[in-house]
């Protein structure tokens, strides 16, 4: 017993030593001369620490922000909550039809393979049931419950937008998201606008756009909330007959409402009016409708596929959908902020499950927010609760893809000896790469953090010195 306890320590002094090694060429790698660096590993067995550098240092974190919001959703809602969203008739006004949001991310989403139109097909079959050729209807979209105050205050003028930094309101619907088309074949800029999927009628493309020779897009489309004027700069493949970027629709209520009228109409259904509860909000009127007879009720997938979208995908639309409902439910003031609710019931939670919170300034769900800022040791120990503690830890390590296999991580790790057997969150915007979660092979289980900031060399080449450290774990 003793020689096999000697044995098993001098192995583990071998590790350590290896994985220190392996830091100081991390840190002396060319690439990260001027970087910050900050890294935890943990040993989930012990609660040890194996290797660390600058663990308490805040660092911007970029997508690894969404480990944060997908756990505590998970925690505070559980692996099986659904959004609901329901059609009924108000029971004070029988022509008015009522869409009543409730925050789904999800509805009309091509993300799990699924029928994107099959919402407006199976409330128009309802709504025929219901209501009388003969008659005129109104429709009413109350997408309210976040508020109108759809992205974080702390996004970017380049980003506001584009599809991956769509507004987050009551109503979802298709990913908050257009496809704007080009012909490039002419080889003259800016190349001739051919349409949007879905039909955007009302918008208005202002096209400064250049063509390219290396295949590459760098198309870019930008405009605030709620205005139908954008503008598209940057730059895309040239000689390519459609060729398309994607931007966020600017209000995704009033879209689903004229949709569905459409829908109705064709149907054979009169609609008069469309509506959403945005102008009575924003004049603090109170909204004089009556929920009546439910004529449909949209359930969307459980949290548990929801939060494994945010972690293989990084969802960004969906991550903030997830802090926003957080929020809501510690408030249900419409007129309090859902963000700075789901914000707050953040902090106050992990501080609730003994983890200091000192490292944290959260702008939103997404990592978006370039002044997101936390610390290696922070996250590490929001992993390790996970793993140890938390009563939905499968769903949570299932959410995260699996290093040369899923998602973000793909070509991470691949043809390593962890090829697999790491399941983490990337993290990457300008200057930043981060990497978080866990290394599970056999006995060796470790939570691990890598967060580097204002490197000087290539992303290839500061991804490559990641690879090589936790290969030496």
């Amino acid at each position: 017993m003793k020689r096999f306890l000697l044995l098993y320590l001098s192995l583990c002094s071998v590790w350590l030593s290896y994985s220190q090694v392996g830091l100081q060429q991390l840190l002396n790698n060319a690439a990260l001369k001027h970087a910050s660096v900050g890294i935890q590993v943990t040993d989930l067995n012990t609660g040890k620490t194996i290797v660390s550098h600058d663990p308490q240092k805040s660092l911007t974190p970029a997508s690894i922000t969404k480990v944060i919001t997908s756990a505590t959703a998970l925690e505070l809602l559980g692996s099986e909550y659904r959004y609901v969203t329901q059609v009924t008739l108000d029971e004070s006004d029988p022509t008015r039809i009522l869409v009543l949001g409730s925050g789904d991310p999800t509805l009309g989403s091509d993300v799990f393979g699924d029928n994107t139109t099959a919402f407006f097909i199976n409330i128009t079959d309802a709504l025929k049931k219901e209501l009388q050729p003969d008659r005129e209807y109104s429709i009413y979209v109350v997408d309210n419950l976040f508020g109108y105050d759809g992205i974080s205050p702390e996004w970017t003028w380049i980003d506001i937008g584009n599809y991956y930094a769509s507004g987050s309101y009551g109503i979802s619907i298709f990913d908050n998201t257009y496809k704007l088309f080009f012909n490039t074949s002419a080889k003259i800029a800016p190349p001739r606008i051919l349409r949007t999927e879905p039909d955007m009628k009302k918008i208005r493309f202002t096209n400064f756009l250049t063509l390219n020779t290396t295949g590459s897009d760098n198309g870019y489309i930008y405009g605030i909330p709620f205005s139908y004027e954008r503008t598209v700069k940057g730059n895309i493949p040239a000689g390519k007959a459609e060729f398309s970027i994607k931007g966020d629709i600017p209000d995704p209520g009033l879209f689903l409402g004229e949709t569905l009228a459409d829908y109705l109409v064709r149907s054979g259904i009169k609609i008069s009016q469309v509506e959403t509860a945005r102008t009575d909000y924003l004049a603090k009127k109170q909204v004089q409708y009556k929920p009546g007879k439910i004529v449909h009720t949209q359930t969307s997938r459980p949290m548990k596929d929801i939060v494994q979208e945010v972690n293989v995908k990084s969802n960004n639309h969906y991550a903030e959908h997830l802090l926003r409902i957080i929020g809501r439910t510690q408030n249900t003031d419409i007129y309090s902020d859902a963000l700075q609710a789901g914000i707050d019931y953040v902090k106050k939670f992990w501080e609730q499950q003994g983890i200091s919170i000192s490292s944290l300034t959260l702008h939103d769900g997404s990592g978006l927010a370039p002044q997101n800022a936390f610390s290696p040791a922070f996250l590490t120990e929001i992993l390790a609760y996970m793993y140890t503690k938390s009563k939905n830890s499968k769903v949570f390590f299932d959410s995260l893809p699996k290093a040369g296999k899923d998602g973000t991580l793909r070509s991470f790790m691949r043809n390593t000896k962890y090829e697999g057997k790491i399941s983490a969150k990337s993290g990457s915007i300008g200057g930043v790469q981060c990497y978080s979660g866990y290394l599970i092979d056999g006995n060796k289980q470790y939570a691990f953090t890598v967060m580097i900031n204002k490197f000087n060399g290539t992303r290839p080449q500061v991804r490559s010195a990641i690879e090589k450290f936790l290969s030496t774990l």
